[in-house]
């Protein structure tokens, strides 16, 4: 293989100077699975290969080198990124340094960015050409491209007969995101569906990476994931911006706030805190519920030995009973509320802005 690469590259491939990056790995069987034996035989030399979960986990002649390689997952841009790609560095290292006081001043700043960002999303080619050319209509322009390409994929993968469920599912999420209970009702996706017709198709898209899960806790206690229940979950997408876009939502909607987004804006911001929980922190988020749905909470989270429920707010309007009647039921360390205000310490519980998400 050193000997193919030497001639196409044109140039000789040395041990420990040279890096080898394989793209698109998942279009070539042998080149992944080859990589168990550099691991073997050749650990001098570096290499990098990127591929689509959608090839990569699903691609029946692939020999997966278990063990052989380190793994590292990528996600869209979130927000933090998002923000240094337009060029923000100042409103960045406010976040990161969590100097909340600089970032009130400027909270208006951050809250127009983060409308933006709820339109164009953490895809790297939206990010990329938005930053260059801040074109609204371009940018949903490649939104819709991306979901056109997702579904093409789809039957390169799965057999012709599931296709059917996994494109119902795929395009049940921005519907039930919408509902204020948030729960994944496979009524919605069709009259009289039950789970068992549909869990593969989920599996599948989660497996691909395309969706996330998060699962329903009927015990607030630690570890948390002993407590989850496997059959209650809500579903999310894998990026805002493509969320906006199956939705339909037009800029002027979001940026302005007018009806159309204040009747979707509770599904964006689940979904934006989503992400961000995912992608920009150590924590793996659950949501609280019950049948009768007193306290159901947003998110849990497990922080040390604590578990911290979350609250989402779209907006500056934050009253809402179910935090507190949390609080008093179940008596945690730690409350958070995460809305469009600033930081807001209340002794029991903090309110932290929906731009500084990452400072969970």
């Amino acid at each position: 293989m050193l000997s193919y690469l030497n001639i196409e590259v044109g140039f000789s491939i040395t041990p420990e100077d040279t890096l080898i990056i394989f793209d698109e790995i998942q279009n070539a069987p042998k080149a992944f699975e080859s990589l168990k034996y550099f691991y073997e035989e050749a650990k001098e030399y570096h290499i990098i290969t990127a591929g689509s979960l959608l090839g990569v986990a699903l691609h029946e002649e692939i020999s997966y080198p278990v063990g052989k390689v380190d793994l590292l997952n990528l996600y869209p841009l979130n927000f933090r990124e998002y923000l240094n790609a337009m060029g923000e560095r100042g409103l960045l290292e406010a976040l990161n340094s969590k100097d909340y006081e600089l970032m009130e001043v400027y909270s208006e700043k951050y809250l127009f960015h983060l409308k933006n960002y709820y339109y164009v999303g953490g895809m790297p080619e939206v990010v990329s050409t938005f930053a260059e050319n801040k074109d609204y209509n371009e940018v949903r322009q490649i939104q819709k491209d991306i979901l056109s390409q997702y579904k093409g994929d789809f039957g390169k993968h799965i057999s012709s007969k599931d296709i059917p469920k996994v494109n119902m599912v795929w395009d049940s999420i921005p519907i039930q995101l919408a509902k204020e209970n948030k729960k994944f009702f496979f009524g919605q996706i069709k009259k009289g569906a039950r789970s068992a017709e549909f869990e593969n198709a989920i599996q599948w898209l989660f497996d691909c990476g395309l969706i996330y899960k998060v699962n329903r806790v009927n015990e607030p206690k630690i570890p948390l994931a002993f407590y989850k229940e496997l059959n209650v979950y809500k579903l999310f997408l894998i990026d805002v911006g493509l969320l906006s876009a199956m939705s339909e939502l037009d800029a002027k909607s979001l940026l302005d706030g007018n009806r159309l987004f204040v009747e979707f804006k509770g599904a964006l911001t689940e979904q934006y805190v989503l992400q961000q929980i995912q992608s920009d922190t150590e924590y793996t988020p659950y949501y609280f519920g019950t049948d009768k749905s007193t306290y159901e909470q947003d998110f849990l989270i497990q922080k040390g030995e604590d578990v911290v429920p979350i609250e989402v707010k779209a907006e500056g309007n934050v009253r809402s009973q179910s935090l507190k009647a949390f609080r008093d039921k179940f008596e945690p360390q730690m409350s958070i509320r995460v809305s469009a205000k600033g930081y807001i310490n209340q002794g029991w519980m903090e309110n932290i802005p929906l731009y500084a998400v990452c400072n969970l």
